[in-house]
């Protein structure tokens, strides 16, 4: 009965998913997250967007150590309309190009990921 439940968790998180397409062409299912409720907790890819413009595009471990990055983050964060998540690659370089490629990316309709 798990793996029933489970796999509803993930057809449902596949439902709610918002579609992006990063600077490259790639698309990506990124989870929308609450503005009244958003902060930088775990681990992951955060994007903050006004509209269909990003804002920023980081994670907390950036935030926290980089002075500039945080205070990038903030100037976002005040303008910011939405918030998103998406997991982040184990390799550095990887999160990186992640990152780079979210901070051009737009939203797409009517594209299903699933």
């Amino acid at each position: 009965m798990m793996v029933v439940a489970e796999r509803f968790e993930d057809l449902q998180a596949a439902a709610q998913a918002t579609n992006w397409r990063g600077r490259s062409g790639r698309f990506y299912g990124l989870e929308p997250l609450a503005m009244a409720r958003f902060s930088l907790d775990g681990p992951g890819v955060f994007l903050l967007a006004r509209g269909s413009h990003v804002l920023w595009v980081g994670t907390e471990s950036e935030v926290i150590a980089d002075p500039t990055r945080r205070a990038h983050f903030r100037l976002a964060l005040r303008e910011a309309q939405s918030a998103f998540r998406i997991d982040a690659p184990g390799d550095e370089i990887d999160r990186m190009t992640l990152a780079w490629d979210l901070e051009g990316a737009e939203p797409v309709l009517g594209l299903s990921l699933t």
